[in-house]
């Protein structure tokens, strides 16, 4: 399928893109502004209505399209559009604004619309898949820290003697995180992959720091099946470990909650702050790389329909996620 017209994003930069060429070309023919806001709003009336039964027929017809060959898409947009400008311009005869109904001409504009709509979808669709490898690069880089394997290794090499055991423990979950790591990743995985994920890098962590490292999980089995981009929710737990764990002599509580409401999916990850975060000197914060990484893997993946925050919640940090299901 070389467009999607169900996306919630795809209609609304559809509407915003017709209603700018509209009042645009409305100047053409308003010499003052209130001809103009009733020129617009004459002219909105039939090519709005035109817009949404585009966008609505191309979502209903969306399996169908698909199995098109390419020509074939973009000759059935341009089709779908020419009758939706005839539709349009229908409404506006009928109720009488028209005294006499340009047919040619509405059909040719929403063949345009609908042609120039495709367009931009298909160069989108085209450009998300290097953006998205740029940033799933960066975000290894910046994840697989050397010193994060140093120290690591060091914890498994100090357990050797004593406790071999848990060491070899320890290094299966590190092998398993690089594995996965460097493995060839489709666009999306699922939330119970991404959980499985973090659990082994915190099984490791937690041999790390003992019990400085406090867990805490809140799983909905019903959110399972929401779709992530790869690789997203490690680097979050990551970073309340490297903030809230790490610079704490008494540690600090970690707690990933997921839930399902309704259509959307909430991840959360939560850490607790050391004190040092109210002394005179702070801790420095961090560049905040990994968390642009996940809003920008978001954004590629669902587009406006992800919501993303982040920020200090009295004495927690907070990461919250909402995608669709």
């Amino acid at each position: 399928m070389l467009f999607d017209a169900c996306q919630v994003g795809v209609v609304l930069r559809t509407v915003i893109f017709v209603e700018a060429v509209v009042a645009v070309a409305a100047l053409f023919q308003a010499p003052t502004p209130g001809e103009w806001v009733m020129l617009l709003a004459t002219v909105t009336g039939g090519a709005l209505p035109g817009a949404l039964l585009w966008l609505l027929t191309a979502c209903w017809l969306k399996k169908p399209l698909s199995r098109l060959p390419r020509a074939g898409q973009y000759g059935a947009a341009a089709l779908l559009g020419a009758l939706s400008g005839l539709y349009g311009c229908g409404l506006l005869r009928l109720t009488g604004v028209l005294g006499s109904a340009p047919w040619i001409a509405s059909a040719l504009a929403g063949a345009m619309f609908a042609s120039l709509v495709m367009a931009a979808l298909v160069l989108r669709a085209r450009g998300q898949t290097p953006a998205a490898t740029t940033a799933r690069l960066t975000e290894l880089q910046s994840r697989i820290r050397p010193h994060f394997l140093f120290n690591t290794l060091n914890s498994a090499i100090a357990l050797v003697r004593e406790e071999p055991a848990k060491a070899e423990a320890m290094l299966e979950d590190l092998s398993e995180l690089f594995r996965r790591a460097l493995a060839d990743a489709g666009e999306s995985v699922t939330l119970a992959d991404e959980i499985a994920l973090a659990e082994r890098y915190l099984a490791i962590e937690q041999v790390r720091f003992g019990d400085r490292l406090r867990i805490q999980w809140d799983v909905d089995p019903a959110a399972n099946g929401a779709r992530l981009p790869p690789l997203l929710l490690q680097p979050l737990v990551e970073n309340a470990v490297k903030h809230g764990v790490e610079p704490s002599p008494d540690g600090a509580k970690i707690r990933i909650r997921t839930e399902r409401r309704g259509s959307m999916v909430v991840i959360e990850v939560l850490n607790s702050l050391p004190p040092l975060r109210w002394a005179d000197e702070p801790l420095p914060r961090g560049h905040g790389i990994a968390l642009d990484n996940v809003r920008d893997r978001l954004r590629l993946l669902h587009d406006v329909q992800a919501q993303f925050s982040a920020g200090m919640d009295q004495k927690t940090y907070r990461v919250r996620i909402a995608i669709p299901i």
